[in-house]
């Protein structure tokens, strides 16, 4: 076979399509269920609330040089419908440099100060701060726990919401995640759709069909009987949200989804806060599936199938069949210049590939978009745009994905800047 024989281009673009191909049903395969879950939302309706209890509340927050943001966080919880006298506001400046600890005090909550540059994290700030609630309180003064970031902003009603589902027998409940600065640009949306997306037509269809949420970062309870169970916070790798998700799952726990409790937070607007961000997110997927897969994999086989088959998916097949698609491209072109087999033809695989890839996530985030959009503050013609850029942004996870494979990550903190209030948020 020699390099400009034509059956040799035939031959390469055949393997090429045909390795496309199956990633492609392979991947079609394992996600066929979300699409599904894109059609629970308009079908069922959601079960009525039970009597709600009325629980104490330990409220969480990990703060690190918050100062110009905190506060407005602290005043939301202080306007809250729930009874103030069922919740306690606690702290941790962490590490902090500025006012973070001056400002938490002065909008009422209860400020722990921690300074430990060995062990950085929000797992082990959470881990500082409900220890000092234990060692003030005790374990059984709580009810349950919500964990913020500093930068949320909250609907009036939100703890109030978060109880009710809390009060119908979940242990853990997630909250709708909308943001603060959704058009600031195409990364920031970016963020705030995929986010919209996950609550509405991830977490709300979980929901309606009996199986378990997962926690997405910020705006989560989790009751003290868990706290208990562990022994206080004990989830330290790069994304605890979703170790503590699966921590859950695989114990058969059902993680709840609380639709109506409604918080924001700020999105990065940078490409370099992204990249450094998500590379963050990408390697504590991989640890997490280190931690966890086995366990995954062996409730596979059990009553637990739907929940641990869905964190699975969530957690490993798209990394690993995005990289192999991208890896495949890659190496089409290479041998089709080594080899001679006509790059026009590998071109066009790969250009309806990645159409394939972009039509896709723009029907997902049209849809969200649509559905979602007075909940969306910025103007008509940014919400409509924004949908178009979705998909870009989704595909820069591929090299990130990549690089999070041989790239050590360690945490690092995502600088807060947008101070708005609630009426400011919603004013777009």
């Amino acid at each position: 076979m020699f390099p400009n024989d034509s059956s040799a281009g035939s031959s390469g673009d055949l393997i090429f399509a045909a390795v496309n191909a199956v990633l492609c049903v392979a991947f079609l395969l394992c996600y066929l269920y979300q699409f599904f879950y894109l059609a629970v939302p308009f079908v069922l309706k959601d079960k009525a609330h039970g009597p709600a209890r009325r629980n104490r509340l330990g409220i969480l927050i990990s703060a690190r040089n918050e100062a110009g943001v905190i506060g407005h966080l602290l005043e939301s919880l202080n306007r809250q419908t729930y009874p103030r006298e069922l919740f306690t506001v606690f702290v941790a400046a962490d590490n902090c440099t500025d006012d973070t600890a001056r400002v938490a005090r002065e909008h009422g909550a209860v400020v722990h100060e921690r300074f430990n540059t060995e062990k950085v994290g929000k797992g082990y700030a959470l881990e500082f701060l409900y220890g000092k609630v234990v060692e003030e309180h005790g374990d059984a003064a709580f009810d349950a726990y919500i964990v913020f970031d500093a930068d949320n902003v909250l609907d009036p009603r939100y703890l109030e919401e978060m109880n009710r589902t809390f009060s119908d027998g979940y242990e853990v409940v997630t909250s709708y995640r909308n943001s603060k600065n959704y058009g600031d640009n195409w990364i920031s949306a970016g963020y705030a759709l995929w986010f919209l997306r996950e609550s509405e037509y991830l977490n709300h269809a979980r929901m309606l069909l009996g199986t378990s949420c997962a926690v997405s970062g910020t705006g989560f309870l989790f009751s003290s009987k868990i706290m208990r169970e562990t022994g206080g916070w004990k989830f330290f790798l790069l994304t605890e949200d979703i170790e503590f998700t699966v921590y859950n799952v695989v114990r058969g726990r059902k993680i709840g989804y609380a639709k109506n409790a409604e918080l924001y937070d700020e999105q990065p607007v940078t490409f370099a806060q992204s990249w450094r961000q998500r590379l963050r997110w990408a390697k504590g997927y991989i640890q997490v599936w280190g931690k966890f897969g086995g366990s995954l994999l062996k409730n596979l086989f059990s009553e637990k199938f739907t929940s641990c088959y869905d964190m699975t998916m969530t957690i490993m097949p798209a990394l690993v069949i995005s990289i192999l698609t991208l890896l495949n491209c890659l190496l089409g072109v290479v041998l089709g210049i080594v080899f001679d087999w006509g790059l026009k033809h590998i071109g066009l695989s790969l250009l309806g590939t990645l159409s394939g890839i972009y039509i896709t996530l723009w029907a997902i985030g049209a849809l969200t978009t649509a559905t979602q959009w007075k909940k969306i503050h910025c103007s008509a013609v940014k919400k409509i745009f924004y949908a178009f850029t979705f998909p870009l942004f989704m595909l820069t996870y591929l090299p990130i994905a990549i690089t999070a494979i041989f790239k050590k990550v360690e945490w690092s903190p995502i600088a807060h800047i947008r101070a708005k209030t609630l009426d400011e948020i919603t004013r777009g």
